[in-house]
């Protein structure tokens, strides 16, 4: 009885280790139905998650700025709904709104481009041109303070690649310094979050590469120190966030780059759980944020004439949330204590799949292969496991297209065998494909975004077709 009470101890102190457990959810693409928000948010809370990070982008309502919103975005009715219920789940909401970098949705339309670092690279805010103060974001931030009543908005501010790019930024980075045009604009930005009643927060990658005006940030800032596998110094000398005195909150991710339609680094994802989670409590981290990136965050422009901008496309597509549980549940594991992975897989496939030890080794081999198959058939969750056997036969696919691709290059290809072996391919492969990927989320999703992402998957493979079949 001593040994379990010390064990329960164990796992107590460690889960109050992080009084802020979080889970960020990307909704740029891949936008979820109110009924699978909250389905999410029940097993978060199920597994001890206390806030959940929305980053809306489009998907919110916004008043009085019409053009930011698209078509899949919620209604001010549906926000207040998720809110409430995740209230009762005692989750707090954190809104997220990028307000610097990664702001294509809002650049790309002329009532905001003025605004603009660039003309033609939509990606970024000019923090010159909105030195003293922004009537945007002063706007927008109030909207999302009105409908979540938590003590916190997320600002973004990460990955500001064109920093000095415009003529007035360039003459203060040579005045001031890089880190003054980062640090002074995120200042202006911290303050209306301030003014509004709460605490802002922000991804730490700009503060690591530029960390010298850093501390002129107003003390309630907060700090996510996102690190997807990589070394500490990655974006810059670590040492300087841990020491600068402000609230940090670690950050592992589930989906990120290079995972894409056709691959998912499984092992890379569990190692990277495993490791930092507990390196942020080691740390004294206050939080930790599971991230879960849908895209890149990047996009390709379509123009119609050289100022004629007809839509954005999304670049790296990743397969949706729906296939992810096991990942969630390892992140939720790791909130009780360091994670086994092994141990861990071993045991969910017994939960989840009825598989024997054996079984769950077989599973876990083909997870991580860079060539997954697997012939098992669970004894129950079959609709999960069908997510993972959808997702390794979308990989077996795209290996087969490929290789049609590398053929087809060759100086003495067929392209009449070829386009029959595409046709095959697409016609009779895929259509099962498609339609098993449509049943296994349309409960999620929304269906025309579901048939969207099909389209999109297959898009290259149908361009190579058509070429291969234009002579004959």
């Amino acid at each position: 009885m001593k040994q379990l009470a010390i064990a329960l101890l164990l796992v107590t102190t460690h889960a109050a280790a992080f009084p802020i457990k979080a889970f960020h959810l990307d909704l740029r693409i891949q936008v979820m139905t109110l009924p699978a928000l909250e389905r999410l948010a029940q097993q978060l809370h199920d597994g001890g998650v206390n806030t959940l990070i929305m980053e809306y982008e489009a998907t919110y309502p916004f008043q009085h700025h019409a053009l930011i919103p698209d078509r899949y975005a919620y209604t001010k009715e549906e926000i207040a709904e998720f809110v409430a219920y995740c209230t009762r789940l005692n989750i707090d909401v954190i809104p997220l709104q990028q307000s610097f970098g990664h702001v294509e949705y809002i650049l790309r339309h002329d009532r905001y481009k003025d605004l603009r670092e660039d003309e033609k690279d939509l990606s970024q805010i000019c923090p010159s041109k909105l030195a003293e103060d922004s009537l945007l974001f002063t706007d927008l931030y109030t909207q999302l303070a009105k409908t979540h009543p938590g003590p916190y908005i997320h600002i973004g501010c990460d990955e500001t690649h064109l920093l000095g790019h415009c003529p007035l930024c360039r003459k203060k980075v040579a005045e001031e310094g890089i880190s003054a045009l980062y640090f002074d604009y995120v200042r202006m930005l911290c303050n209306i979050v301030i003014r509004l009643g709460k605490r802002p927060v922000l991804w730490a990658d700009m503060a690591l590469k530029y960390p010298e005006a850093m501390r002129t940030l107003p003390k309630g800032t907060i700090f996510v120190d996102w690190n997807y596998g990589w070394s500490l110094n990655n974006f810059g000398d670590h040492r300087k966030l841990v020491e600068s005195g402000y609230e940090i909150w670690g950050a592992p991710s589930i989906r990120s780059n290079p995972d894409n339609f056709y691959l998912t680094e499984w092992e890379k994802h569990f190692k990277n759980i495993r490791d930092f989670v507990p390196y942020a409590e080691k740390m004294g981290y206050q939080g930790i944020v599971l991230t879960s990136w849908s895209t890149s965050g990047a996009y390709s422009y379509l123009y119609e004439a050289e100022n004629d901008l007809l839509d954005l496309q999304a670049i790296r597509h990743v397969y949706p949330l729906t296939g992810f549980n096991i990942l969630i549940a390892a992140y939720l594991a790791s909130l009780q204590g360091p994670l086994d992975i092994d141990g861990f897989i071993q045991n969910y496939c017994r939960d989840r799949f009825g598989f024997t030890p054996a079984q769950a080794r077989t599973f876990q081999t083909a997870l991580f292969a860079d060539s997954p198959t697997v012939t098992l058939q669970p004894l129950r969750g079959q609709t999960e496991f069908d997510h993972y056997l959808l997702m390794m036969a979308i990989h077996a696919e795209y290996l087969a297209f490929r290789e049609i691709e590398r053929r087809a290059n060759q100086p003495d290809a067929d392209p009449k065998d070829l386009a029959q072996n595409l046709h095959d391919l697409l016609d009779k492969d895929d259509s099962v494909l498609a339609q098993k990927f449509i049943e296994l989320n349309q409960g999620s999703y929304y269906l025309s975004e579901l048939k969207a992402e099909n389209d999109l998957r297959t898009e290259k493979m149908r361009l190579l077709y058509d070429r291969l079949t234009k002579n004959r």
